[in-house]
């Protein structure tokens, strides 16, 4: 079996890492796996850029410019926006001409366009689209927040501010991917979690689709993570409990790192002494330097580290892994917390229900919007973690199900199977047999 995996980096972005991640584990099935991207930063054979630098640069300017017009000259939302309205000719690329199956994963931002799509549809191949967020079910946005337009054709859309009306640029777009999923060659849509799943069945474009849920895979590994001289972080003494905070970009809103601050407070308010003890380790890029402020117990920032290897040690020195954000997909940071013995804490905004059973691989804290009322509720799944990494016996009754936990649900051989079988299952649909 030959598959084509088109996304738009291969290392930049959680979509590029588990694609990557799906490649390997693909070919480490005896599948012929290969990659196609617009941004290629790794040296493998079996990744390539999809076309040209120049062409790359053409389309990705081409849209970016439409968008620009379309909302006004706004820069704060021209990389919230996608309208796939320019793309590569990857119909033509040999290795999609030669493939028996083509993956769609994260294919904005001028990879490809609306048009592209319905190129590579007409090749009469398999065609399975895995959804890294809701760009799949929405006209223009990623994350539709608490905007429920996605229900309803969209239109009058937040992001384009004064320029939103009924038939704006999000309502057209959806129209367009409305005539692109009204083709006799369906696309199979793969969610990463349930939650993404069951927002896709409200939805105008995708509530009839065939869906299947397959969450990202994640590699797990026994090897030591780095020499010490390379490790992005010192051993810790034995008094001390780690709380771990990590994202591409810190200060991210949907990150929402007042609730992360707000819980230090309330640990430190509220009961000072397990707050001595508490250390705050953040990773990521941080936009601007004074939303780290306020951290009320001992903090260390790491800034951006890069590489699996020194991300897997950091988990490894780690106790406890906190999720405050507004809303994830499928937040990579609980699985790979699991993995090497960090008890995740997290809202449940989004596919973390899918990753911790609440009170047994992990605490779900109740979502508020206000940042200090989260951070309380956060607060209190710290304390429950710490009470529970404190007695040695209870940290490995939780420790050994969350290990478990990753190799029965994310494993990289378990993912690959999963497409290995949907693509088997899509090819006989097609061929009528």
């Amino acid at each position: 079996m030959k598959i084509v995996i088109i996304n738009k980096s291969d290392s930049t972005g959680g979509a590029a890492v588990v694609s990557r991640r799906l490649m390997e584990a693909l070919r480490g099935e005896g599948v012929d796996a290969r990659m196609l991207v617009a941004e290629r930063l790794t040296d493998s054979p079996y990744i390539a850029l999809a076309a040209s630098p120049r062409a790359i640069k053409h389309s990705f300017m081409a849209e970016r410019l439409k968008i620009f017009l379309a909302n006004g000259l706004n820069r704060s939302t021209l990389f919230k926006i996608d309208t796939a309205s320019d793309g590569l000719s990857l119909w033509n690329h040999p290795w999609v001409k030669g493939a028996d199956a083509i993956l769609l994963n994260w294919v904005n931002q001028g990879m490809l366009s609306l048009s592209g799509i319905d190129r590579l549809l007409r090749l009469g191949k398999p065609v399975v689209w895995t959804m890294h967020d809701m760009w799949c079910l929405t006209g223009i946005c990623h994350h539709a927040g608490e905007c429920g337009g996605f229900r309803m054709e969209c239109g009058c859309c937040p992001l384009l501010g004064k320029r939103g009306r009924p038939d704006d640029i999000s309502h057209t777009t959806l129209l367009k991917k409305q005539t692109l999923n009204s083709r006799p060659e369906k696309i199979r849509y793969v969610a990463v979690s349930n939650w993404l799943a069951r927002k896709a069945a409200e939805s105008t474009l995708l509530r009839d689709a065939d869906i299947e849920v397959i969450p990202n895979p994640f590699l797990l590994s026994d090897a030591p993570a780095v020499e010490p001289a390379e490790s992005p972080l010192p051993e810790k003494d034995d008094h001390t409990v780690r709380i771990l905070f990590g994202a591409a970009r810190l200060d991210d809103t949907v990150k929402n790192l007042p609730a992360l601050i707000a819980m230090t407070r309330s640990l430190n308010e509220r009961d000072p002494e397990l707050a001595r003890h508490l250390e705050l380790i953040t990773f990521g890029n941080v936009k601007d330097p004074a939303a780290l402020e306020g951290i009320a117990i001992p903090h260390r920032h790491l800034g951006m580290v890069r590489g699996e290897e020194k991300i897997r040690d950091i988990y490894s020195k780690g106790d406890i892994v906190v999720s405050s954000s507004t809303y994830e997909t499928l937040p990579g940071t609980l699985v790979e917390a699991q993995a090497y013995g960090c008890i995740p804490v997290s809202f449940d905004q989004g596919g973390q229900s899918d990753i911790v059973d609440h009170l047994h691989t992990g605490y779900i804290a109740p979502f508020s919007p206000d940042p200090e009322e989260g951070g309380r509720r956060l607060a209190e799944g710290v304390r429950w973690a710490a009470d529970i990494i404190s007695r040695p016996d209870t940290r490995q009754e939780i420790i050994d199900p969350m290990r478990a936990n990753v190799e029965n649900r994310f494993s990289a051989k378990r993912v690959a199977e999963m497409y290995i079988d949907l693509i088997r299952r899509t090819r006989h649909h097609s061929s009528g047999a």
